[in-house]
């Protein structure tokens, strides 16, 4: 059993609840996610089946599209609707929507983001979390994430009220915290903010549309017809060129040697190496050897 599952992660699950119940669904242990959703988060997850798990990092590092509920006029110490309130200001607000698409396009492009309290990122050895839940206030890195778009979803031309919400879509890099992001829009706007609600709709090349939950996945299962659902490692890898190989150069490919550097390496990280259009490895230059190209990834069809 090989492939990609694009599953629909429900509420009240972590990404490593669903790996646990797959698991035994599928009755295989080979199975991965490609990035922590928190619980309160709902939306697309892929996961990675047999082989499919060696490729689950280039899906990790893809992006990917949020739709997300921004609430300005409060803020919480985990930066969304669950944590205790830290901040807040309950006067009168009034922003227009021009004012509000400004705010968006500030935020747009390379942005510097600082991880909330209440995440995974290490520090130390530790994840943030594991601090915040003990009360210790540690520094936090820095880092640079990449916003390509933010789209205003509600029609209204005025918000007005003490706390006023409005919903955006986000597409974006590996990496952005959309709660950190709603803080920060409600710092340009000049008031304390919070992410409110939040729902993964793309990640890499999987959509909403293409998901199944739990539930389906079991039963497509107990209809012994599982593969059907599970998506080919090549429709992950749609950056990367395609090289058909000769049947002469199969078994070098096979054994993962090291060849001359194929000419679109010259214009591309990696390249796929297929035969009968089914990857067998993923190949990059050579790190020290000029000239030469090394396996990144070997994915054959018997491993």
């Amino acid at each position: 059993m090989n492939g990609i599952l694009p599953l629909w992660k429900e509420k009240g699950m972590t990404s490593h609840d669903c790996v646990f119940k797959l698991r035994k669904i599928l009755r295989t242990k080979k199975v991965g996610h490609t990035g922590t959703l928190d619980p309160e988060v709902e939306g697309v997850l892929p996961i990675c089946i047999g082989k499919a798990t060696k490729v689950a990092s280039y899906i990790t590092d893809a992006g990917k599209e949020y739709i997300a509920t921004v609430s300005i006029g409060c803020s919480t110490e985990t930066e969304d609707a669950q944590g205790e309130t830290v901040a807040s200001d309950n006067s009168q607000k009034e922003f227009s929507r021009t004012q509000i698409i400004e705010v968006l396009h500030k935020l747009t492009g390379e942005i510097t983001q600082i991880p909330p309290m209440y995440s995974a990122v290490k520090v130390n050895g530790k994840r943030l979390y594991e601090y915040a839940r003990k009360g210790i206030e540690v520094e936090r890195p820095k880092r640079i994430v990449q916003i390509d778009e933010i789209e205003l979803l509600n029609d209204e031309d005025t918000f007005t009220g003490e706390q006023v919400t409005f919903t955006i879509r986000v597409r974006c890099g590996k990496g952005t915290y959309i709660r950190t992001l709603a803080v920060q829009i409600g710092e340009l706007l000049g008031y304390p903010a919070h992410m409110e609600s939040l729902v993964r709709t793309a990640s890499g090349n999987f959509r909403q549309e293409q998901c199944k939950t739990l539930a389906e996945v079991s039963k497509v299962m107990e209809e012994e017809n599982i593969q059907s659902i599970l998506l080919p490692i090549e429709q992950v890898l749609t950056e990367f060129p395609l090289v058909e190989i000769s049947p002469t150069a199969l078994d070098s490919i096979q054994n993962g040697q090291v060849l001359p550097a194929h000419p679109l390496l010259s214009t591309h990280p990696s390249i796929l190496m297929t035969y009968e259009e089914k990857v067998l490895a993923i190949y990059q230059n050579h790190p020290t050897k000029a000239g030469l190209m090394k396996p990144e990834k070997m994915l054959l069809p018997n491993e």
